[in-house]
């Protein structure tokens, strides 16, 4: 039996005994047959019109949240139902109704702006986005991947990866670098995949972006930086040698010679030398910076290894700030060597705010979620705004190489670590933090 007829039969046996009483009254008041008969049919015309208004009171409210339920499973989100209030039933199931209504109304144009926005940013990126169902047919690709494959949207949607020569963008490790040549441009490309799914299915997604620019580019700029720094280094040296020499020559052309030539000459010869040497340990200092090998992985004490460390410096005191025990797979040697750098550059900057050997250098480690985070403090100058602590054989010693801070970084990336200065926010002095994984 269907709802609304359970409704109406209810309203009638509601009914039942109130009319069955009425009825049996009637029949016993001595009224004129006709007048029974026509108050007979007035009680029952009475009693099956209210049970059929208790039946659409109660379906109507039902059939109208059941349209607008309708509606709101079609994506309209416009209707709304009335009589919505807090003080009833049936009003406060209208209300939630009503909010439920607005609340997806909100969702689905949030939905679209974000779409409209990913779009937007899909479209203008240069980096080629395609996406792979479980069979490894293309099912979505933005502007630059179609411009990369050279087909539209009709060409591409429904090709197989191997089809476009993509097969190997779905194997193998990522990130990486690889080079491929596609209708649209060839050279190298890093490859990006993740996973994401469409309708409860399971989708790949794969970004190419192209390196080749980005490498001439960066590869430029470094033959511009090395050919800059050689050409400084060289005519640091090759200037005073190529002017002495031309002064030595005049001295020695001269008849008859100065009664000081020997002196001269024996100046001259030692400056050439200095100057020698000098361009001899840029040289070397150059070679060691490129000829970096490979870490020797092995298990080194924390705590050990910085007390050795702090033992070496023999200038002043390094002080040790006890960390919890750990162990790091590095290379012990290399990671002495970069620890040593530090230490050494922060000594030299305490001495240089501390001429009378009161400062204070101490170094100290601690763990960082997955991270072996060690510190090296002093109380020395700082770092100047436009420091390049950093930067190959930039120094402001008067006698370094400006390889050290450069050669540590490379030692801790080496280690899949970063290398940090930064000066003390509420004293003076510098920190030098180096981070390292577990």
């Amino acid at each position: 039996m269907k709802y609304e007829h359970r409704i109406l039969a209810l309203g009638l046996l509601a009914g039942l005994a109130g009319s069955m009483m009425s009825f049996f009254l009637l029949w016993d008041s001595g009224y004129a047959l006709r007048t029974q008969v026509t108050l007979g049919v007035l009680i029952t015309a009475v009693w099956v019109g209210v049970a059929f208004t208790i039946q659409s009171r109660v379906v109507f409210p039902l059939r109208t949240l059941s349209n607008l339920l309708g509606a709101l499973r079609e994506g309209d989100y416009s209707l709304r139902a009335r009589g919505a209030r807090l003080d009833d039933a049936l009003g406060e199931v209208v209300w939630e109704v009503n909010a439920l209504a607005e609340s997806l109304r909100e969702q689905r144009l949030g939905a679209m702006e974000a779409t409209a926005l990913l779009r937007k940013v899909l479209a203008e990126i240069d980096v080629a986005m395609f996406g792979f169902d479980s069979h490894q047919r293309i099912q979505l690709v933005n502007d630059s991947g179609k411009r990369l494959l050279g087909r539209t949207d009709e060409e591409l949607l429904g090709c197989r990866a191997s089809e476009l020569g993509l097969a190997e963008c779905l194997e193998g490790e990522t990130p990486r670098v690889l080079d491929i040549a596609l209708p649209g441009g060839s050279g190298r490309w890093e490859l990006r995949r993740g996973g994401y799914r469409e309708k409860g299915v399971s989708h790949q997604i794969v970004f190419l972006s192209d390196l080749t620019r980005t490498l001439h580019d960066e590869e430029r700029r470094a033959w511009t930086q090395l050919i800059r720094t050689v050409r400084h280094e060289v005519n640091n040296s090759l200037t005073p040698i190529q002017s002495v020499a031309d002064s030595l020559r005049a001295i020695v052309a001269r008849r008859p010679l100065p009664q000081d030539w020997e002196e001269d000459l024996k100046g001259g010869l030692e400056l050439i030398a200095e100057r020698s040497e000098a361009l001899a340990r840029f040289i070397g200092a150059y070679s060691r910076l490129m000829h970096l090998p490979q870490p020797a992985f092995s298990q080194v004490d924390v705590a050990q290894l910085l007390r050795r460390v702090a033992e070496l410096e023999t200038r002043m005191e390094v002080t040790v700030e006890e960390g919890p025990p750990v162990r790091i797979r590095a290379d012990r040697d290399q990671l002495e060597q970069l620890l040593i750098n530090v230490i050494s550059n922060a000594v030299e900057a305490s001495q240089q705010s501390h001429p009378a050997g009161d400062g204070r250098v101490c170094i100290g480690w601690r763990i960082d979620a997955n991270e072996l985070e060690v510190r090296v403090d002093d109380d020395g100058p700082g770092l100047a705004q436009d420091t390049n602590a950093f930067v190959p054989f930039y120094t402001t010693k008067q006698h370094g190489s400006g390889i050290g801070l450069a050669l540590s970084r490379q030692i801790a990336e080496a280690h899949n670590g970063s290398l940090t200065l930064a000066n003390h926010p509420d004293k003076p002095g510098c920190r030098a933090c180096l981070r390292l994984p577990l």
